[in-house]
């Protein structure tokens, strides 16, 4: 690997990691919550977590690739991450709970990686 491939993905590594752990905590939830016997309530929580586990999975594709957009991409993912979370928390199974931290976390690091 280059130095400069390296330097992109150590700047963007923990954004990366991030991303991929909220994607994947958003398919554990969407995945639980679709075998809630509560589904109809849910609607708006599966639509934010389905938004989630696409922009996560672009924002680690456009940071890993070194994208001129990933700075833009990543603070429409902290946007959408944090209503995912705010939808989140309206449930009170340890799925939801989880899901919304996590996506806190996101919305943090996808912050900090925008400022940085």
């Amino acid at each position: 690997m280059t130095t400069a491939m390296q330097t992109h993905l150590d700047r963007y590594q923990k954004c990366i990691d991030i991303c991929n752990k909220c994607m994947t905590e958003c398919e554990f939830c969407l995945d639980a919550c679709l075998h809630e016997p509560d589904v109809n309530a849910r609607v708006d929580c599966i639509g934010l977590l389905l938004d989630c586990i696409d922009i996560c999975a672009l924002s680690a594709k456009y940071m890993a690739g070194n994208s001129r957009f990933a700075k833009q991409i990543c603070g429409l993912c902290a946007e959408i991450c944090d209503a995912c979370a705010v939808e989140c928390e309206k449930f009170k199974d340890n799925h939801c709970q989880t899901c919304a931290q996590v996506c806190r976390d996101c919305a943090t690091e996808c912050r900090n990686m925008v400022q940085g």
